[in-house]
């Protein structure tokens, strides 16, 4: 897992040109334009997904892990607080790991909290299961993007 604040994102450039192509199109792009739903940059390879979620109590937000894809989550004018734990630790499956969807999620506990802002980011790794959607002191509902980015 990676946090860091977006104006630092060139330093993860060398992780992937995927990586570097999804921050390139987030500079030059009007997120606030943007309408929820999947925006393809290089169809299955890489795109976002705009989101508008209520965020969940912290004991009801679930830790997922993805096999094909890096998440990059970028806030939009709110804050959002996550869970993360090692892959390997989460040894409670809420259900089987569903290949159409690229997701498992996890009954168990997170290892970590951190909330992120409008000026970071968050890369989740397969190796990272992460609980996404839960409030923040700051904020009930969340405005973001998650970058999909083929591994």
């Amino acid at each position: 897992m990676i946090v860091d604040a977006i104006k630092n994102a060139e330093l993860y450039y060398p992780l992937s040109p995927r990586i570097k192509q999804a921050f390139d199109w987030l500079a030059k792009t009007d997120v606030e334009a943007l309408t929820p739903g999947r925006h393809d940059i290089d169809g299955d390879n890489l795109f976002v997904n705009v989101m508008d979620v209520e965020l969940k109590p912290r004991q009801e937000a679930a830790l997922e892990v993805h096999n094909r894809y890096i998440d990059i989550q970028v806030m939009r004018g709110c804050d959002e607080e996550y869970g993360w734990s090692e892959r390997q630790d989460c040894h409670s499956p809420r259900e089987e790991f569903n290949t159409e969807r690229d997701v498992q999620f996890f009954l168990d506990v997170p290892q970590t909290h951190f909330t992120l802002n409008e000026r970071q980011f968050a890369i989740f790794f397969p190796e990272d299961a992460h609980a996404p959607c839960r409030k923040s002191a700051n904020s009930d509902t969340a405005h973001k993007l998650v970058f999909k980015v083929k591994l």
